[in-house]
């Protein structure tokens, strides 16, 4: 069964942030220069080794401020409303968290997550994993979770070639979507035992460029 980040497990991890900053990360990992926590960025390049000749990862999105992050929970919770009129508000925010966290867990704003793919280093095209990131669940009928039974051939190979070069290094990954990897948060810490989440909310001020 998922956990998803709305779950009461997951509010239930404490956080003890040690401070680590964040760094950006180069171009090499694609146009964003998305801010991440150091040890994720270390992992990142760790994993990028692991790939086969030609491959390389992209991060699309990495530390998110407090304000986009509830701009985009606003936004979706919104777009669902519309499609489940009367829905109450727990299961608003169930469904709602298959997509994005809520504001106290979510990884991005921790720094401690990316949103990321796989891109030929020949050519600079991103490959097929099956859906673009950030397709909702009802845009992609389901697709974007990891585990999607629709996604086969080149696409699966590749999501697992993904999962296998992210979970080599400790990252885990949310299973509703394909692309969202993380390490030090509390959904990180729940998935593998970890007494606390090493990273909590962290503002964007604290970047080293």
């Amino acid at each position: 069964m998922t956990i998803l980040l709305s779950d009461p497990q997951v509010h239930d991890v404490p956080v003890h942030d040690d401070g680590e900053p964040m760094v950006l990360l180069d171009a090499s990992f694609g146009p964003a220069y998305a801010a991440v926590r150091a040890s994720l960025a270390q992992r990142l390049l760790l994993a990028r080794d692991r790939l086969p000749a030609g491959v390389g990862l992209r991060v699309a999105d990495g530390h998110r401020s407090l304000a986009d992050q509830q701009a985009i929970i606003a936004g979706y919770a919104a777009q669902l409303s519309r499609l489940h009129p009367g829905v109450d508000a727990d299961t608003l925010e169930r469904l709602t968290s298959r997509f994005v966290a809520p504001v106290a867990v979510a990884p991005h704003v921790a720094g401690a997550a990316v949103d990321i793919t796989l891109a030929s280093t020949v050519d600079g095209r991103e490959l097929d994993l099956g859906t673009p990131i950030d397709a909702t669940p009802e845009q992609s009928c389901g697709a974007c979770y990891f585990d999607a039974p629709q996604v086969t051939g080149r696409a699966r190979a590749n999501r697992d070639l993904l999962a296998r070069v992210l979970s080599g290094v400790g990252l885990v990954n949310y299973p509703t979507e394909w692309w969202h990897w993380s390490y030090g948060d509390r959904y990180w810490a729940l998935v593998t035992g970890a007494p606390a989440a090493r990273y909590g909310p962290v503002s964007a001020r604290l970047v080293l460029a």
